[in-house]
């Protein structure tokens, strides 16, 4: 029972939270027995609710009638068998490289993992991308692939490679503190599903790398993550680290989330090539939940060919996530992309559009598909997040009624305090209703892929950051060229947009690498990635690398 009688005047101030009117005869009548709503409400808040319990409702992206791929396998190119001298030519070797030279014995893990650890030494400082180093685990364990190197035995294309996970994820004994205070001290007694696949394809944990605080942002407890190509601004979120260290050839790669643009984002912001896979691919046991319908795991690489490579490792599915789904995983390197039909939204190539979104455009018409306009229906896409808003504050529920959220760092009107509070207000009914909308987007988005076999775009092109985070539908996002530009802000949680800011102390421009990206069906990855790798080495500036001291 409440602890004073609700009154009308109470339901009508509560009215403007949630947007609807009453009557005075109507608003009596409800004060008369919203008790019991409440009492009925504050015996769910009685029941602890551990972070590894989901939601029992699971979303599945795939529509009735949808078909499975039944392909599966990576078939890549032939590489350079010469290993250079210099190290960093070695770092910023890709993955096919690098395997296929500790597989032949010409580079070993350990030099390639001492490698990597001299450079975050050095570099670690400046971008603040490792939240934790694990140096002798990874010295270890490259130990252990060249013993198995030299006994003539190979994990498989990833095999002594080094790497880092998104500080969200599970490490047994090893601090995983998701960025935010509140967790800092925290120690996981398991391993994450994707650090056991990743364990068992050979690959070499490095360590932890920055998430901005609760998967939000390149702000966490230690700082802000820095962008390699300049270290005056953030890296964006939240995957921060993730980007921030692969672009700058401190790993061979890195595992990154997105729930609405924490992979594509920083991949943006970086220049790294990042990859969210289908929902429900790659199992997310182990994680740090953020929104139940929404997160997905998935590479952040220097490459397309590389994203591949790790995509296989992650793929299956796993009975610890709720909503993972079995499907087969196909890449064809040597695929021959013309006559594939590509899709773009004009509007998205209007004005705010950059000269690099023109050029991959034109570029993609070099490449022999068929490229043609398309268009969405008019729907509320944006009405959408406020079901992120929603899952976010019942994952942090705890953080928020015990108070706990004012020990987060940032405190601004756009952050996790603010959010969690302002979602006690938005209306179950309306959640119903965003519910329904979603499957209005589905089958909007089921149209358009049913006339084009992929969608290219700016970043934020139109409604699809939104739309295809709502979906599950796959994203590749590549560097498609440079500019220069004055320092930006952070992301925003909205959109994961880059907003334009002032110029650094000094007024200083920089050259800033800019992609684009490819939306492509339903755990359809193999079509995105052949046509990304077609348009990367048609406008090849994806191997520059950042002016680092």
């Amino acid at each position: 029972m409440a602890e004073t009688p609700i009154t009308e005047t109470d339901i009508a101030a509560a009215e403007k939270l949630v947007g609807v009117s009453n009557t005075n005869v109507e608003r009596t009548q409800m004060a008369g027995n919203l008790d019991y709503q409440i009492e009925l409400n504050a015996k769910r808040r009685q029941v602890a609710l551990a972070a590894t319990v989901p939601m029992a409702s699971r979303f599945d992206p795939r529509l009735p009638g949808f078909v499975m791929p039944t392909k599966s396998g990576v078939t890549l190119g032939a590489v350079d068998s010469l290993v250079p001298e210099d190290d960093a030519d070695i770092a910023f070797a890709s993955l096919p490289q690098l395997s296929a030279w500790i597989a032949s014995g010409a580079l070993t893990s350990r030099r390639l993992t001492e490698i990597y650890l001299d450079r975050i030494a050095k570099l670690n400082p400046m971008l603040n991308c490792f939240a934790t180093l694990t140096a002798d685990l990874a010295l270890a364990e490259a130990d252990a692939m060249d013993t198995l190197t030299a006994e003539g035995r190979n994990l498989g294309p990833l095999h002594g490679i080094p790497y880092g996970v998104k500080d969200i994820f599970d490490t047994k004994g090893i601090q995983t503190g998701w960025g935010a205070e509140p967790y800092r001290d925290r120690v996981p007694d398991g391993d994450a599903k994707v650090v056991t696949l990743l364990r068992n394809a050979g690959a070499v944990l490095l360590g932890k790398t920055t998430v901005g605080a609760l998967a939000y942002g390149d702000v966490w407890y230690g700082g802000k993550t820095r962008n390699p190509f300049n270290p005056n601004e953030g890296s964006s979120g939240s995957s921060a680290g993730s980007a921030s260290a692969t672009a700058a050839g401190l790993c061979g790669f890195a595992i990154g989330t997105e729930t609405l643009g924490s992979i594509t984002s920083p991949s943006q912001r970086c220049g790294t090539t990042g990859l969210r896979p289908t929902f429900g691919r790659v199992s997310r046991s182990g994680a740090m939940a953020l929104c139940w319908s929404l997160d997905k795991v998935g590479p952040i690489c220097r490459g397309v060919d590389d994203t591949a490579l790790v995509l296989d490792v992650l793929n299956g599915a796993d009975y610890g996530d709720i909503c993972s789904i079995a499907a087969p995983f196909f890449y064809d390197a040597t695929r021959d992309v013309s006559g594939l039909k590509l899709g773009y939204l004009p509007q998205a190539f209007d004005e705010g559009a950059t000269e690099v979104d023109h050029d991959a455009l034109a570029a993609a018409k070099d490449l022999g598909v068929e490229v043609v306009e398309v268009d969405l229906p008019d729907l509320p896409y944006e009405a959408l997040m406020n079901v992120v808003y929603a899952e976010a504050a019942a994952a942090f529920e705890h953080l928020t009624l015990s108070d706990l959220d004012d020990t987060l760092s940032r405190q601004d009107d756009d952050a996790w305090p603010n959010i969690f509070r302002k979602a006690r207000f938005l209306s179950a009914v309306d959640h119903i209703q965003l519910d329904r909308l979603r499957f209005q987007v589905m089958n909007a988005l089921d149209g358009l892929f049913q006339e084009v076999d992929a969608l290219i775009g700016p970043f934020s092109t139109g409604p699809m950051l939104v739309a295809s985070n709502f979906t599950g539908h796959p994203c590749l996002h590549l560097r498609a060229g440079f500019e220069m530009m004055e320092t930006r802000g952070s992301s925003s949680l909205a959109s994961d947009k880059l907003t334009a800011s002032t110029a650094d102390a000094g007024g200083h421009m920089f050259r800033v690498p800019q992609g684009i990206s490819l939306w492509g069906r339903l755990f359809d990855e193999g079509t995105i990635l052949s046509l990304g790798r077609a348009l990367e080495n048609r406008l090849g500036v994806a191997v520059e690398r950042p002016t680092l001291t």
